[in-house]
Parts: structure tokens; C-alpha cells; sequence
């Protein structure tokens, strides 16, 4: 299936299910779910995949294309709702490692790539590398090099790590326990184009270092090997 845009009741089917999160809702609405959402971001991932997939993870390990599924993990949380209000994909090598990352929702469409999830050995890794001059500073120029249009973003400490000086040049990227960018579009024309499929690709192309960086000096976890 070639990739076209996604439907034109997309953004409103989110704007329902954020109205009515429950399951006659969704049964009632499945098929604009299938045909508007789901099949659109099933070909967009499958039209990127070729180009972004090789080389996401540490040593070129190639990475893999997934569409996240809609129902929520309520079980250990005090939020019952059983639907996500959006739609997720992602391609990516290992949790951690670099992720390219694309979502739409009643909000319109967010890109995001970096390390979304860190279990204790990879932030070791991550505050290292930081913490070193060399690849401390190259991650302070991928970040800038992005630009205002993209909102860095993640898990932050209040404070400053234990250790860590109060005068450290890299104290903000320290304080991170895990590190993406974020770029968002609001509703628009393009979201339901052809057009849609270069700007998730140009996104893309402007998180490469990024990911690059997190990929050789963070990686997947050793635990989840």
C-alpha cells in the first residue's frame, strides 16, 4: 500500500475517543481506526523503514519498524482509560539505542527521535559520555545544530546529579536521565497529503546525529539482551 496521507476523519476519531475513551466508542469506530489511522501509519513506516532502518543501533545493527497498538497497560495505573489518544510508530534497533519516532493524534502530528527509555546501565553509559569533553561537546552541537523548532525533552532531574559540579559546562545535559527532540504540526491539509510522508522524512533526516550518538554511546540495555 502505497502511502497517501492519512484519512480525512483521522483527527476526528481522536477528537472522539478523548471525548468518549471506552470500548463501545472504539468498537463503533473501528473501522475508521483501520482505514483512517492505522493502514495510513502502516504505509508511511513501511516507506521509511528502507532508508532509516540500516544503521539505527551501536555497530550498524539495523534497526525495526513497528506500529505501537492502541489499548493502554491500565494495570498499575489509576487511569482506567482503555484506549491511547494517538496513534505511535517507531524504528528502532533497542529500547534506548536511537529511535525515530512518529505519532498522530487529535493535537496533528509530533516527530521525535533520541533515547526515550534508560535502565541503569545505559544512563551510566549516557552520563559518561556526557561527563567526557570530547563526545560531551559533540552532543551539545548535534542539539544545537537542531535549531527552536525542536523542543529537547525527556526524563529531567530536578537537581544535579550526585557528583557532578554545580559549574560543569554540560549540567544541563547531565541533568537528563533520558534525551529526545520533539517537533510538533498542528492539524493541517498536508497531514491527509502525499506531502505528509517528506516532512516525517525530513525530520527524520534531521535527527540522524542525534540518534547516531545515542546509538554508540548509549545502546540497547545489557539487561534486555
Amino acid at each position: 500500500m502505497r502511502f497517501e496521507g492519512f484519512g480525512d476523519g483521522a483527527v476526528e476519531f481522536y477528537e472522539g475517543l478523548e471525548a468518549d475513551n471506552s470500548k463501545a466508542y472504539w468498537a463503533d469506530q473501528l473501522t475508521t481506526y483501520r482505514e483512517h489511522v492505522r493502514a495510513p501509519m502502516e504505509a508511511l513506516l513501511a516507506e521509511l523503514e528502507p532508508e532509516f532502518a540500516a544503521g539505527v543501533g551501536s555497530g550498524g545493527a539495523p534497526g525495526r519498524g513497528k506500529v505501537f497498538r492502541p489499548h493502554r497497560d491500565v494495570r498499575f495505573s489509576a487511569d482506567k482509560a482503555p484506549y491511547k489518544t494517538h496513534c505511535g510508530a517507531v524504528i528502532e534497533a533497542g529500547r534506548g539505542g536511537g529511535a525515530y519516532y512518529v505519532e498522530i493524534s487529535a493535537a496533528g502530528m509530533l516527530v521525535a527521535g533520541g533515547c526515550f527509555h534508560a535502565e541503569p546501565d545505559q544512563l551510566a553509559r549516557y552520563r559518561a559520555a556526557v561527563d567526557e569533553p570530547l563526545h560531551g561537546e559533540r552532543l551539545t552541537e548535534i542539539v544545537d545544530a537542531l535549531g527552536p523548532r525542536w523542543e529537547l525533552a525527556g526524563d529531567v532531574l530536578a537537581t544535579r546529579p550526585r557528583g557532578v559540579p554545580a559549574d560543569h559546562p554540560r549540567l544541563e545535559l547531565l541533568r537528563h536521565r533520558t534525551l529526545h527532540a520533539v517537533r510538533r504540526w498542528e492539524p493541517d491539509d498536508l497531514l491527509h497529503e502525499r506531502g505528509c510522508l517528506a516532512r516525517v522524512r525530513r525530520g527524520w533526516r534531521e535527527l540522524r546525529e542525534l540518534n547516531r550518538w545515542c546509538a554508540d554511546h548509549v545502546g540497547p540495555s545489557e539487561r534486555r539482551r
